[in-house]
C-alpha cells in the first residue's frame, strides 16, 4: 500500500498544534490501572489522528496507547499493516508545564516498523524516517557522524526510574559519562539522539508506542542501540523493553561495555 507521507505529516502536526498546544499545562492529569498518566489532550488526539487516519488508509489497523492491553493484543497479533500511535508521549511533562512531549507514530508492516514520525509541537520540530527514506528533521537530513568522543566525555539520557537498582546506583556512583540527562519523552529521547543533542542513552522499560517511531528514525539516521540483553530493541508485541543506544560505533562498543551487554 502506498502512503502519502506529507498527508501523514499534516494529520500528526495539526491534531498536535490544534488539540495539544492549547491545552499545554491546562489540564488535569488522571492515573490509570498500570500506573501512568493520562489525560484529555492524550485521549482527544488520539481520536482524532485515529479518524483521520482510517479515513485515508480504511485497510491499515490502528492500535492507539489510550486502548485497552487486550485489544492491543488482538491487534498485535494479526498480519495486516498497522498504526501504532502514542498520541501525548511525555504526559507528565504536558500536565506539568514542562517544554519536553511528543507525538509519535509508527507504521508496522509484516512485524517490521516502515515509517516512524515524532512531531515536537512546541519546537515545531517535525523528526521522520522510511523505510526506503533516511532520516529527517523539518524534511533536511539527519545523519550521525562518528563524535569522536571517549565515554567519559560523553553526555547521557537515562532514566533511572525503571533501570535495575543496583545497575542504577553504580552508575550514579561511577559516572562513566561526563554528564547525564533525563527528559521524560522516549519519543523525543530517541530523536535529539539523532540529532546528536546527546551521546548516550539507557531506559529501562519503555513499550511499543514510546519507542518504535523513535527508533526507527534513530536507526535511519546512522545511529546504534541494543536492549541491556544485547537483543533488537524492537519487537512486534506488547513486551517493555529496555534501550542501550550511543550515536557512533566507538561510543555503542564502549557502553555496551561499561553496561556488561558485551558480557552476556
Amino acid at each position: 500500500m502506498l502512503y502519502d507521507l506529507n498527508e501523514i505529516q499534516n494529520i500528526i502536526t495539526s491534531a498536535a498544534r490544534e488539540e495539544l498546544l492549547p491545552r499545554f499545562a491546562k489540564v488535569k492529569r488522571e492515573l490509570k490501572s498500570d500506573g501512568s498518566f493520562v489525560t484529555e489532550a492524550d485521549l482527544t488526539v488520539q481520536q482524532r489522528i485515529k479518524q483521520q487516519l482510517s479515513q485515508q488508509w480504511p485497510d491499515t489497523l490502528f492500535l492507539g496507547e489510550e486502548m485497552t492491553e487486550q485489544e492491543q493484543r488482538d491487534l498485535l497479533s494479526l498480519s495486516q499493516a498497522v498504526w501504532i500511535l502514542d498520541p501525548l508521549d511525555g504526559t507528565s511533562n504536558f500536565a506539568a508545564g514542562i517544554p519536553y512531549f511528543s507525538v509519535a507514530l509508527a507504521l508496522v508492516e509484516q512485524g517490521e516498523v516502515t515509517l516512524g514520525l515524532v512531531y515536537d509541537p512546541l519546537r515545531d520540530e517535525c523528526f521522520m524516517a522510511s523505510k526506503t527514506t533516511g532520516a529527517t528533521k523539518n524534511n533536511e537530513p539527519l545523519v550521525l557522524s562518528d563524535s569522536g568522543l571517549e565515554l567519559k566525555h560523553s553526555t547521557a539520557i537515562i532514566d533511572f526510574k525503571r533501570l535495575d537498582k543496583n545497575l542504577a546506583v553504580r552508575l550514579v556512583t561511577e559516572m562513566p559519562y561526563a554528564s547525564q540527562r533525563s527528559f521524560g519523552s522516549v519519543a523525543l529521547d530517541w530523536c535529539w539522539l539523532a540529532a546528536g543533542r546527546g551521546h548516550l542513552y539507557l531506559h529501562g522499560r519503555s513499550n511499543i508506542w514510546d519507542y518504535a517511531a523513535g527508533n526507527f528514525i534513530f536507526h535511519k539516521a546512522g545511529g546504534y542501540s541494543c536492549t541491556l540483553d544485547g537483543e533488537p530493541i524492537f519487537v512486534n508485541n506488547l513486551q517493555a523493553r529496555s534501550s542501550v543506544a550511543a550515536v557512533d560505533n566507538n561510543l555503542f562498543s564502549a557502553w555496551r561495555n561499561c553496561l556488561g551487554i558485551d558480557n552476556i
